[in-house]
């Protein structure tokens, strides 16, 4: 299991724009890079990145090799109602990570 760290407001009003950010902690190996042996590094990056609010899609993205370790991404939704986000991380090597952070909305 990676470490992860997700910024996410425990609360928020109705309408409100709020910011989620994440990091996970993963070497994101390009594929293309020697190792100390000389021979190259086999690729290990995550490929994808979901964030479902409630069960709705909100935010998803296409990972590729020129990404750093650990990344970082941040994207705003609208607080509509009290719930759950769930963020998945998909990867090479049948990586795969789930969080969830809840969220009170209120009117």
């Amino acid at each position: 299991m990676a470490r992860t760290l997700i910024n996410a407001p425990k609360t928020a009003k109705r309408g409100d724009v709020i910011e989620i950010r994440a990091t996970i902690g993963h070497p994101m190996e390009t594929g293309f890079r020697p190792g100390e042996d000389g021979k190259i590094l086999p690729r290990n990056i995550i490929q994808t990145f979901s964030c479902k609010y409630n069960g709705e899609l909100v935010f998803s993205a296409e990972l590729f090799s020129a990404i750093s370790a650990n990344p970082y991404i941040a994207f705003h939704t609208v607080a509509t109602e009290s719930g759950t986000l769930t963020l998945h991380w998909e990867g090479d090597n049948a990586f795969t990570q789930t969080e969830t952070v809840a969220i009170t909305v209120t009117a």
